[in-house]
């Protein structure tokens, strides 16, 4: 049960945060063309979803807690602890990470372009916004 469990919480809690983060992002960025939108936005994702294992030590000598976190805090732990050790890992994965969205989001902005329009195809098949000789036609009500 995620209330009971606190990693599976956190979690929950982590993506749930990340998804609106992403939302929020993606449509503060609706001035930008699709082409650059949608390559920001998984940049972003990119960034924030790429889990990395890490392990911390206890208050007992020799113990240490072994887990799974989000590369990109795992980075910024490491940086404030100045744990290089630690940092370039997780550095390395975010990086990754941030490839990766920005070549998934440049998929996604190429796909969903709109086909080529071409000029002399105008037969009974096409759409009628371009079977009355290309002008445009305004809708009447009656």
């Amino acid at each position: 049960m995620p209330i009971t469990d606190s990693m599976t919480l956190l979690w929950l809690v982590y993506v749930v945060l990340s998804l609106v983060v992403l939302l929020t992002g993606y449509l503060g960025l609706a001035f930008l063309p699709r082409l650059l939108r949608l390559p920001i936005t998984w940049l972003v994702a990119g960034l924030m979803w790429v889990p990395t294992r890490f392990h911390m030590p206890l208050m007992e000598e020799g113990e240490y807690y072994t887990g799974l976190a989000p590369a990109v805090v795992v980075a910024l732990v490491g940086f404030l602890e100045r744990d290089s050790g630690l940092m370039l890992p997780a550095l390395m994965l975010t990086g990754a990470g941030a490839a990766a969205g920005v070549a998934f989001g440049l998929l996604l902005a190429w796909r969903g372009r709109a086909p080529a329009v071409d000029a002399d195809d105008s037969g009974d098949d096409a759409p009628p916004a371009r079977r009355g000789g290309g002008e445009r036609r305004e809708p009447v009500i009656g």
